[in-house]
């Protein structure tokens, strides 16, 4: 059905998807089997604390499950966790499996379309030590645990994507302000590699991102294949990390930077059923790379520039450059102030009606996050959540932000005088 301007509402299209997401390592909590759980706990670290009981989702997440549905939404993005799934090669677990599957039938017995990412970010510490996705053999192993973890949950999965922002590594290459300290990281992996026993230990996204981007792309098409074996019937797809990129003066390297990063991913998506965009700021791009956030300019507590406008091109440029529906799996701000976070929302929002006034394909807006969480190495301080997390007792408070994108989701439309 088509959208329509009504009673000084925009209504959104029939059957469009509202959520919130979530990570497994970033919520469930004692993730002990995975490469990031490692890399938290050797010295010298990147991270500014370790990830813990996180926001112990894994036994909570029937009452935020439930949350979510009482407040409007009928969509969770949530990623099923490898290192729990398959904790030694090619040795899977059985109860870990049935967990997840737990986590599928609460979201339909509360009326919620379950989206499951395959992966996001976090590995088997096993997978690391053979070299990660620098290797051939890590697409083979991707793909085996994908088909084992389709055939036990596929029947209750509505929407998958194989990875979450696999062109990471390829854009942490121009991403300038985050000053990101290699000598440490180099180090970090090599205690790594010794407190596991291991040669090497490459996590996601440390590896060569010429190699790690060969491998996935392989790994993606193979994994959409294997997924949509059965059982169930439901599109697969993949989600791309993406900013909104502006040249500044003469002879900027967006377009370079643009063909690097998005570009070969996009070409992947459009061979899928679907693309996922997510986008949160801007990319002031000039003649040798990103520059930064321009002074004067609000930033979040992520360091990124306060750019809701950063959706609206994003999705432009995906659309211009594949066929495939998009969906928005993720979009947010880190921030305390929640009046900020519903502006940002409505800002963002604003300039999606703008893309699906001009044609544009796009069935879904997923708001990152459901839950304040561990934000890999930033830790626990920036706050993404639409619903906060006390650190002690983890007990749960409702933002309004989570109830004014609530309410938009319950309508599917919101008013244009806002």
């Amino acid at each position: 059905m088509p959208s329509a301007h009504t009673n000084g509402a925009y209504h959104f299209p029939s059957g469009f998807l509202w959520g919130a997401a979530t990570a497994a390592h970033q919520v469930e909590g004692s993730n002990v089997n995975s490469d990031l759980w490692v890399l938290e706990h050797v010295k010298p670290t990147l991270f500014a604390e370790p990830s813990g009981d996180a926001c112990d989702h894994y036994h909570r997440y029937p009452e935020d499950i439930r949350l979510l549905a009482e407040l409007g939404y009928n969509t969770y993005r949530f990623s099923i966790e490898w290192a729990r799934i398959e904790p030694e090669p090619g040795r899977f677990s059985i109860s870990q499996l049935d967990h997840y599957r737990r986590m599928l039938v609460a979201c339909h017995e509360n009326g919620l379309k379950p989206m499951v990412t395959f992966y996001h970010f976090s590995s088997p510490r096993w997978f690391a030590g053979l070299g990660g996705w620098e290797k051939l053999s890590g697409a083979d192993a991707f793909v085996r645990y994908c088909e084992r973890a389709a055939k036990h949950l596929g029947d209750l999965i509505t929407l998958a994507t194989t990875f979450n922002e696999p062109n990471l590594p390829a854009l942490l290459r121009w991403v300038g302000n985050l000053n990101l300290p290699f000598t440490t990281a180099r180090r970090m992996t090599r205690h790594a590699a010794r407190a596991t026993g291991a040669g090497q230990f490459v996590p996601f996204p440390m590896g060569d991102a010429g190699r790690v981007q060969e491998v996935m792309i392989s790994a993606h098409h193979q994994a959409v294949q294997v997924i949509k074996s059965g059982p169930g019937s439901y599109p697969v797809g993949v989600s791309l990390a993406m900013q909104d990129e502006q040249a500044v003066g003469a002879n900027s390297r967006r377009d370079r930077k643009c063909a690097e990063v998005y570009d070969p991913w996009l070409a992947a998506a459009d061979k899928s059923d679907f693309l996922g965009v997510q986008a949160y700021t801007r990319a002031r791009v000039g003649k040798s790379g990103d520059l930064g956030p321009e002074p004067g300019f609000e930033l979040t507590q992520m360091g990124y520039e306060y750019w809701p406008d950063a959706l609206e091109q994003t999705v432009r440029y995906a659309a211009a450059r594949s066929s495939v529906p998009i969906y928005v799996t993720e979009n947010g701000i880190s921030t305390d102030e929640d009046t900020r976070r519903i502006d940002y929302i409505r800002t963002a929002l604003d300039g999606l009606r703008r893309c699906l006034e001009d044609g544009i394909d796009v069935r879904g807006y997923i708001h990152w996050s459901l839950l304040d969480n561990f934000e890999w190495i930033h830790g626990y301080r920036p706050r993404f959540g639409l619903i906060s997390v006390n650190r002690q007792t983890r007990e749960r408070t409702v933002k309004p932000s989570a109830r004014y994108l609530g309410d938009i989701a319950k309508r599917n439309s919101m008013s244009l005088a806002d």
